[in-house]
């Protein structure tokens, strides 16, 4: 436990002077009632009912050293559940998502299932949006605005060739920004520390970080995603992959030219596998729906720092009243 003001106990020293004059005063006013004759004649006070005229003074005590302790506002970490995380949604916009076997097309049904998860996520949750054709780009950076990241999605539309390690390292620099936010930049003249390589950590292990990459998984541009992959999985970073399509395919039209289009799912496996992910297969519309709710935030644990003076001022409070009550109960008056 620690405290925010923890200057103010010092004002528990208070408390053995206050204890000194009250039993002063007492003293004083049983030698007082003496001298007149009241304590005269009485019978000798059991040694049973002694203690139990001492109980609602005790009880005062105690509950004037917790409300000195709540001045001090104490604090406490607890572990407290909670759904949270980062979220990058990592689209394929390519020219293959215009293809019509996921109806109206695999793009807009990816946009429309999209849009209800962002709306079911809670505000502990931020999401960032990443479009990937032949090269990464970050159309919006993680946030806690949904209004902001709907727009983001509304704006996608499909371009050219496909590049899954692009749009997986885009996500993952967004991740790692969203988690660890660069410092105040002030003017400097020293030559800049070189970055380390992070320490690899087991695939999965950041429970509160996910990539859901929506793609129909052909690529058609290097690099090699298996070495994206294994990077995500290096920093637990886990990839959801969502196949979108159908494992037979479709015929479009690109720049004139007919061209073939399917569902490569092995490769998204493969993905999904080495960073500790699940794949889902959308063959329709209601199949890509079902998926987005199975893909949520977790309920995260995590130790969080928090204020419990009201509990201390209620139960020295309480403990005044017990004793306020005992004392009239038993003695007839307050202590």
């Amino acid at each position: 436990m620690s405290f925010i003001w923890p200057q103010l106990l010092l004002s528990l020293i208070l408390l053995p002077l206050g204890i000194v004059v009250y039993r002063a005063l007492e003293t004083r006013r049983r030698r007082a009632m003496i001298k007149v004759g009241l304590g005269l004649g009485q019978a000798p006070v059991r040694r049973r009912v002694r203690l139990r005229a001492q109980i609602p003074s005790v009880l005062f005590v105690a509950g004037l050293a917790v409300l000195l302790v709540a001045l001090a506002r104490p604090q406490a970490t607890v572990d407290l559940p909670r759904e949270e995380g980062t979220v990058v949604l990592a689209f394929d916009v390519s020219g293959s998502m215009a293809a019509d076997d996921l109806k109206p097309t695999r793009m807009a049904a990816a946009k429309a299932a999209t849009t209800a998860f962002v709306q079911d996520q809670p505000a502990g949750v931020v999401i960032g949006v990443v479009a990937f054709s032949n090269a990464g780009l970050s159309v919006q950076a993680p946030t806690d605005d949904q209004a902001t990241v709907l727009a983001a999605i509304k704006r996608l539309a499909p371009q050219q060739g496909t590049s899954l390690a692009q749009g997986i390292n885009a996500s993952l620099a967004a991740i790692v920004l969203a988690e660890n936010p660069p410092a105040t930049n002030y003017y400097s003249n020293r030559t800049p520390a070189p970055s380390v390589s992070p320490v690899p950590v087991p695939p999965g292990s950041d429970s509160s970080a996910v990539i859901i990459l929506l793609t129909d998984g052909e690529n058609t541009q290097p690099p090699d995603p298996t070495a994206a992959a294994q990077a995500a999985a290096d920093r637990g970073v886990r990839i959801d992959t969502v196949g979108i399509g159908s494992a037979a395919g479709t015929t479009l039209t690109v720049d004139g030219f007919k061209v073939h289009t399917q569902l490569d799912a092995s490769t998204l496996q493969q993905i999904s596998q080495v960073t500790g992910g699940t794949y889902y297969a959308a063959g329709d519309e209601q199949a890509l729906t079902r998926i987005y709710s199975d893909l949520g935030s977790r309920l995260v644990v995590k130790p969080q720092m928090i204020e419990v003076t009201a509990l201390f001022a209620g139960g020295g409070i309480l403990l005044l009243a017990l004793g306020a009550i005992a004392s009239l109960a038993w003695l007839g008056r307050l202590p």
